[in-house]
């Protein structure tokens, strides 16, 4: 019996379940995928949104410039990258400059401090790679960039730290609820069955599914597919603030970003369809994404890219969160319909639902909470003292593993030991940045492999690159011989 389960690792999920962790609570973690931030938390514009676009009194903009303000002092309590290098959003029309004053209007309505229109020379004061077609910009201080991996995986970590238990490879297929006692019963594909007091769904794209077998209020969520590209740092430092257009019925379009990381980040397209895991992406997709990128910054060096991916965000046809409790299923928790700006919205999205929760089931504070945690040091940006340091804990830290991204043996050594560790090619890019680099992992990942058949005691025929049938191997060359 669990006091809650919550359906989803990815950033909401694993926000709530931070924040539950304060309580005295039992509380699971169920995820389909094989670590945390598999699904849309992965695959985003990595933006920490200023708020000023969601229609107020919505929930998206309570929750975007709630979030907001939580971000600085959630990033030094978790160490993880976050940075305020403000936003910009453009227009290139003399008569679209009502518009902006629009925009700006709403921002000020939501709460946003600090919005500014710039016109004329001033323009390129801010940013000289910009369009000499920019008419005018709307200045968004209080924006900012974060590494969404890194954010999903702190929370996660420090919710594990407090007594969270995670499941992975663990997909949802059935809900019911006891006429007895209002408990429920939460039935997996594998056949197993977890009985919980309430259940949280955060569940992404599939968020519909899981809401429409309990609640007769159905929800309908369509996947919309963002295409991206990212270029090599030679190019991250050619804007220093997010560079927005002025956004259209299907998002914020196209934008130009540094990452926390050095790099520059361009896109997404905005494509609704049916299949709720098309995260390909496309000739035109990615010709769009340049095309479009360079009517804000014409200098975009396409042949910069080092890799393209794709991700989908999970559009609610009401057009806006979906959050609390089902009227007419007591104990199940919404959080369907979380799209942009979900990521900035996800720490006040799990403050919100953990009271909520909390409250249902009469829960009092944990004494011996733990509100802090420390990330895996980073050899790459190390002063020489901190070097030091850290090959005196582990001469592992000297044996560079990923050449582009200078990370070592000791890093990824670390990212596998530690709670809610990596199991995967993958989980080990995502928490030190091994295969990230210019050759995206042409050069470490045998050398990744072999420190995760070391560490995990693991069969090289079982590792993989992302979970259950993305196996890397086949066979030994003496058995595909015949020797």
């Amino acid at each position: 019996m669990y006091d809650a389960i919550i359906i989803g690792a990815g950033v909401t999920g694993c926000a709530i379940a931070r924040e539950l962790s304060r309580y005295q609570l039992n509380i699971l973690v169920l995820e389909k995928e094989e670590d945390v931030c598999c699904g849309t938390s992965k695959a985003n514009s990595a933006i920490i949104h200023a708020g000023h676009d969601a229609k107020p009194g919505s929930l998206k903009a309570r929750f975007n410039v709630r979030g907001n303000e939580l971000m600085d002092q959630l990033s030094a309590d978790l160490d993880f990258p976050f940075t305020r290098n403000g936003s910009l959003v453009l227009c290139f029309e003399e008569s679209q400059i009502p518009e902006l004053e629009e925009l700006a209007d709403r921002g000020r309505k939501n709460g946003v401090p600090g919005l500014s229109i710039v016109t004329g020379e001033a323009i390129k004061s801010l940013e000289p790679a910009l369009s000499d077609d920019v008419k005018a910009v709307l200045v968004c201080p209080t924006g900012g960039i974060v590494c969404p991996f890194l954010m999903t995986i702190a929370l996660a970590e420090n919710a594990a730290v407090n007594g969270v238990s995670f499941r992975f490879d663990t997909t949802v297929k059935a809900l019911s609820r006891n006429a007895s006692d209002g408990h429920w019963n939460v039935l997996t594909a594998a056949g197993d069955t977890f009985e919980t007091r309430c259940i949280i769904n955060a569940a992404g794209v599939y968020a519909d599914e899981l809401h429409n077998q309990v609640s007769a209020h159905k929800l309908s969520i369509t996947p919309r597919r963002g295409e991206y590209q990212l270029l090599d740092k030679k190019a991250g430092t050619l804007v220093s603030h997010t560079i927005f257009q002025l956004p259209g019925k299907m998002g914020k379009g196209i934008l130009v970003s540094p990452t926390v990381h050095g790099n520059l980040l361009v896109g997404p397209t905005a494509e609704n369809l049916s299949d709720k895991e098309a995260v390909n992406t496309t000739q035109a997709g990615l010709a769009d994404v340049m095309e479009k990128g360079r009517l804000s910054v014409p200098s975009l060096p396409g042949n910069l890219t080092i890799t393209s991916f794709a991700g989908l965000r999970a559009s609610e046809a009401g057009g806006d969160f979906v959050i609390g409790e089902a009227e007419d299923a007591p104990g199940f928790f919404d959080c369907a319909g979380i799209e942009s700006p979900g990521l900035s919205s996800a720490p006040a999205i799990g403050e919100y639902v953990a009271e909520l929760v909390s409250h249902k089931l009469g829960a009092s504070c944990k004494d011996n909470f733990i509100a802090t945690r420390k990330g895996i040091p980073c050899v790459a940006s190390a002063s020489p003292e901190e070097l030091k340091e850290l090959l005196s804990e582990d001469p592992a830290y000297g044996n560079v593993i990923c050449r582009c991204e200078t990370v070592t043996e000791g890093e990824i050594i670390n990212a596998i030991r530690r709670p809610v560790g990596a199991r995967s090619l993958d989980g080990v890019k995502r928490r030190t940045r091994a295969g990230m680099g210019r050759c995206q992992a042409g050069f470490c990942s045998p050398r990744v492999m072999e420190i995760l058949e070391r560490e995990l005691s693991m069969n090289p025929l079982s590792v993989t690159k992302h979970g259950q049938g993305s196996e890397l191997l086949t066979g030994t060359t003496r058995e595909e011989s015949g020797l």
